[in-house]
């Protein structure tokens, strides 16, 4: 799908996309929950869709209502093949819950995932008795259980996705099981996973993220969940208000545990204002000053604090970029080239990003790198620009943020979709 954004201000109220890394995290619960479960305010992301494929080909039976799903549990494999799409979270949670299996079990993805890093499920899961063959350390890959609990050492350099993985699977084992964690990234996410694991009755002990103790022989306890709002697709929301007018957000938590409420302090230090309210913020453009940070727990943000760098007055730093290359897109290179071509003074580095701003903003055509958060960050960039930018490959918003497009027209944007 080809875009194109006219230049903008923006005014109004919205609501944020409800979260797929809950949603997804829930789903495997409610597949490991022997009864019914109900999801309230789902995720139809690609990604979440693909979740709830997954769960019905490991035995959840599955029914979808007007507002929620109902998920009838009970771990009972009924495919030899399990398609995750393109979500890498989906790939690394239900590749570990596919190893409670006696019997083979394949998981295949699509695109860029299949170039993604999954050396680090092979050299776990063989640790707790599960035969794992990969392809060329990517998808597809095979696992054959059963699993047995123990002690492991996990590397959790690259993802803290496996991680999740063993979080949710290893409780139901007879054993306990003692985890010893190592160069953990993304540690508010496993805040977030183990949050939903408490819902569902499991108890997991964390020491400071290095030994998590999972006792054995618990068991999930179904019931109703409601997904939150998506910090990582509402932080492009919020940026919006702070460049280009006023913007209020609904369905959104500053006490939520997912690690892109970051962006709220960013967006103040730079000078816009913000207001916080129970279950909403408000942000208004001000005059805007650069700003410092690293992202090593919440990498999902350098797309959209690009595009608030690329209107604050000085250089802007954003740390901790190393794992950029390894997200749908190459997302640093992705950001750099497709920023130049709009006027943005942008360049990337292995482990940082500079922006020297304010950018006067011009007109033209860019490309989404096939990545959802690229196609997102151009929209906004392209809201100041002089003559209205056109975006191809916008459809790959579907993957966390199916509804982004109509969701800006709703506030008066103009769009145009082809």
């Amino acid at each position: 799908m080809i875009v194109s954004v006219s230049t903008a201000s923006v005014s109004g109220t919205i609501a944020a996309p409800p979260s797929k890394s809950a949603m997804q995290r829930a789903v495997a619960c409610a597949l490991l929950s022997e009864g019914r479960s109900e999801i309230i305010n789902p995720s139809l992301a690609d990604d979440s869709l693909s979740a709830l494929s997954m769960a019905e080909c490991l035995g959840a039976d599955i029914k979808k209502l007007s507002d929620r799903f109902i998920i009838q549990g009970g771990f009972n494999p009924l495919c030899n093949k399990v398609f995750c799409g393109e979500s890498g979270l989906g790939a690394r949670l239900f590749s570990v819950i596919a190893a409670l299996s006696n019997d083979w079990i394949e998981i295949t993805g699509e695109g860029s995932l299949t170039g993604r890093p999954f050396n680090m499920l092979n050299k776990t899961l063989t640790q707790l008795g599960v035969e794992v063959i990969t392809t060329n350390g990517s998808l597809p890959l095979k696992v054959k259980g059963p699993m047995k609990a123990g002690r492991v050492i996990v590397d959790g350099s690259l993802s803290s996705q496996f991680l999740t993985g063993l979080l949710i699977a290893l409780p139901i084992l007879e054993n306990n099981s003692r985890l010893f964690v190592r160069n953990l990234k993304s540690k508010p996410y496993i805040d977030l996973t183990i949050e939903i694991l408490n819902h569902f009755g499991i108890k997991i002990d964390n020491e400071e993220y290095t030994i998590f103790n999972i006792p054995g022989s618990q068991s999930f306890k179904p019931g109703v969940f409601t997904v939150e709002g998506d910090w990582s697709g509402a932080a492009f929301l919020l940026v919006m208000g702070a460049i280009a007018g006023e913007l209020r957000i609904r369905n959104i938590s500053y006490l939520s545990t997912q690690p892109d409420t970051a962006i709220i302090e960013i967006i103040k230090e730079t000078g816009a204002i913000v207001e916080i309210a129970e279950n909403d913020i408000t942000v208004r453009n001000n005059e805007l000053r650069s700003f410092e940070i690293d992202i090593s727990d919440c990498p999902d943000l350098a797309p959209p604090l690009a595009v608030l760098a690329s209107f604050c007055k000085g250089k802007s730093v954003i740390y901790g970029t190393e794992r950029l290359k390894i997200k749908e897109s190459n997302r640093g290179e992705a950001l750099e080239k497709e920023f130049t071509k709009l006027g943005v003074k942008i360049t990337n580095y292995n482990d940082r990003i500079e922006i020297v701003g304010p950018s006067k903003i011009r007109g033209g055509n860019v490309d989404s790198h096939g990545d959802h958060r690229i196609a997102m960050a151009l929209t906004i960039l392209s809201l100041a620009s002089d003559s209205g930018v056109v975006i191809t490959g916008a459809e790959s918003v579907n993957k966390s943020y199916p509804s982004f497009y109509d969701d800006l027209i709703q506030l008066g944007i103009k769009i145009k979709k082809t």
